[in-house]
């Protein structure tokens, strides 16, 4: 399927694949941490009928959210795994996705197995 992708269409193809694959988990719970630290912020400065308190969390929520939905500016992978072994079957010889993709690839070729 992905070379009849990109037979036809390789401008999409370089498109998609220019993304990151993996999303920051880190990135992400720290933003909603931020996010969950103005909306104290926000209740605080209602309770004690401060608007500026207010607006100071709304300002925090909406930096959390864009750390949160944000990628990352250096050209590193966006979860980096440095020193981690690979896992299981997928490092060894190819996971399941894979085997899949051959498996249509010798359908499509008329193997038939």
């Amino acid at each position: 399927m992905e070379r009849s992708l990109y037979n036809n269409d390789a401008d999409f193809v370089a498109t998609v694949s220019s993304r990151t694959g993996r999303p920051n988990y880190r990135r992400i719970a720290l933003g909603a941490l931020i996010a969950l630290v103005g909306i104290v912020t926000i209740i605080a400065g209602i309770m004690l009928k401060q608007p500026l308190i207010g607006m100071v969390g709304f300002i925090v929520i909406l930096g959390g959210a864009l750390l949160a939905l944000s990628s990352p500016r250096s050209g590193a992978p966006a979860d980096a795994d440095f020193g981690r072994a690979p896992r299981g079957k997928a490092a060894a010889g190819g996971g399941f996705m894979d085997r899949m993709n051959e498996r249509w690839d010798r359908r499509q070729e008329g193997d038939g197995r």
